[in-house]
């Protein structure tokens, strides 16, 4: 597994894979709408030198947000070592908090972020809808039949 920043991967496989996991190639929440290319990030390469992973951030007033972070194959530690390397990224930049938004419906994320020292500070009620209204192909229920209406948004102190 080899880590490197995003500006090093082809553009064109940072967008396919970003796209693969987004379905287009900007996320929108709450906080804004970003899109893949303005964001920094690393990716995890594999052998083939294919993308098994990758993570986005922005940085504002010593604040890190979490924009992505996709992995490949779960419980093979990529999305842990982008966070490690993001929350790394984020005491080089002198912040002072990193947050990471997702879904009511995403279970599997707000027990990644928890168990990495990660708390709910917020939730959003109904801010999915808003960002359909950006983004109308956000779905209204998760795989597993979810509603997927509010934000939660997770943070750690570093």
């Amino acid at each position: 597994m080899q880590i490197v920043a995003k500006r090093m991967i082809a553009a064109d496989a940072v967008k396919r894979f970003f796209i693969h996991h987004w379905e287009t190639s900007q996320v929108v929440f709450s906080r804004g709408l970003f899109h893949y290319a303005e964001l920094e990030g690393f990716g995890v390469m594999d052998e083939a030198d294919e993308i098994s992973g990758l993570g986005t951030y922005k940085v504002s007033d010593q604040v890190c947000q979490i924009i992505s972070l996709n992995s490949v194959h779960e419980n093979q530690g990529v999305g842990s070592s982008l966070l490690y390397v993001m929350e790394n990224i984020a005491k080089e930049k002198n912040c002072h908090t990193i947050k990471a938004i997702t879904t009511n419906d995403n279970l599997q994320a707000l027990k990644f972020f928890q168990k990495r020292g990660y708390a709910i500070s917020e939730i959003v009620p109904n801010a999915v809808e808003r960002s359909r209204e950006i983004k109308p192909e956000i779905p209204f229920y998760s795989s597993d039949g979810i509603p997927i209406r509010d934000e939660i948004i997770l943070e750690k102190n570093i």
